[in-house]
């Protein structure tokens, strides 16, 4: 099992319920599912001097070729447009 995580720093609210509501689909089609979602209610440490972020988000897919291959399929990647107005984000795959 693989875990997709999104750190962001929202800057279009608007932007970001359009993409909000795209997204989901893109991601049920490659064996994925959104676990959380959320905001950040404290940061305790950042020694990595990580860009700000007040949201995250959980998805979860069976395996690393599935969650690839959603990052880079054409659904998702024709949400990109809507994805830079909505917000900065950092994406990465942790596995468990």
């Amino acid at each position: 099992m693989i875990k997709v995580i999104g750190l962001m720093e929202l800057m279009d609210q608007k932007a970001f319920e359009q993409y909000r509501s795209q997204v989901g689909k893109t991601v049920e089609l490659y064996k994925g599912a959104i676990k959380n979602r959320g905001e950040i209610a404290e940061l305790f440490w950042n020694e990595l001097g990580s860009s700000a972020f007040r949201a995250f988000v959980e998805l979860e897919f069976p395996n690393a070729q599935d969650a690839h291959r959603w990052a880079n399929s054409p659904e998702y990647q024709s949400l990109l447009p809507i994805r830079s107005k909505a917000m900065k984000l950092t994406l990465f795959s942790v596995s468990i």
